[in-house]
């Protein structure tokens, strides 16, 4: 396994297994980002059509992420609820219509799509943790009144990651519309927005992606921007959003059209660093190194009799989340004692949930794993 430990400068005494919840930024954003500070406290804006400059690049970086045609699909929304209810909140529903999704997935991905209740709009949401076949689950509870499917690529929870091709195939074959919720994969598990017949994908930027909070990417594909109706308005989103006398206006015709206010600079200057590393490092490599650490975890997890692991196995269910649950004691407890001891992670659905990246060392599994078994030996 690499060792990619000076371009994340952890603390001593610092674990860090915790990126399905917060990454740590890679010191290439933490020094953008004070540049960026140093700028703006010395020149104010003077700068700013080099600010423009590196949110276009950003755009393109993401454009390469999703593999999707052009930057103009990009949109830079606050998070990915945002971009969930621009969906949620912009199809044309009728009553009895109906959207399949996941029983007990992350509240981001789940609310957004009850909240259509009002309107007669029933989320059907299936337990994907608990089946042989997660895909064959959810397309079985489609029917002729199904007008989309939203799914999460990973389970926050169990790390359980679902095939989006076979998926992507089936509601292309239907006429249904494909909404992918990707901060549990983006950034670990390569995706191409094109081949899986994506409609519509938001995530995050401060997990996976290691960049800063309150910045998310939103792909829509093309031909249904103008299908979302609009509920936020205002100068960003505008066609000729430079021309601020103009008395008539049109939305814009890329997927700028979805952002309605000033962008949040700071946060673009601290992701397209991130992204800058990532991309350097490459999709396959990182993917291979992360694959590698986890079956590394797992291995480990499974020779300690007090824990149970709450993750798939194998590789191609797999993504950067290993889900443990202790036997005979509390989580919570758990947990804690993991975080008063260095190891960053997260308690979740009754379980323990570690999260490690491609720059993650077999050290800090070691470490990790040992302070468990010591945990599991003082009860």
């Amino acid at each position: 396994m690499s060792d990619y430990s000076n371009d994340f400068p952890l603390a001593e005494g610092i674990t860090y297994l915790n990126h399905a919840a917060v990454a740590p930024w890679p010191r290439r954003t933490a020094a953008a980002v004070a540049r960026f500070a140093a700028e703006n406290s010395t020149h104010g804006a003077q700068h700013y059509p080099d600010w423009l400059k590196v949110e276009q690049r950003l755009r393109t970086r993401l454009a390469q992420l999703l593999s999707a045609g052009s930057p103009d699909d990009i949109a830079l929304l606050k998070n990915t609820s945002e971009g969930l209810s621009l969906v949620a909140h912009g199809l044309p529903w009728s009553a009895g219509d109906n959207l399949v999704g996941i029983r007990g997935d992350f509240p981001s991905n789940r609310v957004v799509w009850e909240s259509l209740d009002r309107y007669g709009v029933r989320f059907r949401g299936v337990d994907v943790n608990a089946t042989p076949d997660p895909e064959q689950a959810l397309l079985d509870a489609c029917d002729r009144d199904t007008r989309l499917l939203a799914v999460s690529s990973v389970h926050y929870a169990t790390g359980l990651r679902l095939d989006l091709e076979r998926l992507g195939r089936h509601c292309r074959a239907h006429g249904i519309l494909f909404c992918i919720d990707a901060i549990q994969s983006l950034g670990v598990i390569p995706l191409d927005v094109q081949a899986i017949g994506a409609d519509f994908v938001a995530a995050d930027g401060h997990k996976w992606l290691l960049g800063p909070e309150g910045l998310a990417v939103f792909y829509c594909r093309p031909a249904l921007r103008e299908r979302l109706t609009l509920h936020q308005f205002g100068w960003h989103m505008l066609a000729d959003r430079g021309d601020y006398e103009r008395p008539d206006w049109t939305p814009s015709p890329s997927a700028t059209r979805f952002e309605c206010g000033s962008p949040n600079m700071l946060g673009i200057h601290g992701l397209d660093a991130s992204l800058e590393l990532l991309l350097t490092v490459g999709a396959e490599r990182i993917l291979r190194e992360v694959m590698n650490i986890t079956s590394y975890l797992i291995d480990a997890i499974n020779k300690l009799p007090a824990y149970q692991l709450r993750s798939p196995t194998l590789p191609e269910r797999r993504a950067g989340i290993v889900s443990v649950r202790p036997l005979g004691q509390d989580p919570n407890h758990c947990h804690a004692a993991l975080m008063a001891r260095g190891v960053i992670c997260a308690a979740r659905a009754g379980a323990v949930r570690l999260s490690p990246h491609f720059h993650t060392r077999t050290v800090d599994i070691d470490r990790a794993v040992e302070i468990l078994g010591d945990l599991s030996n003082e009860l």
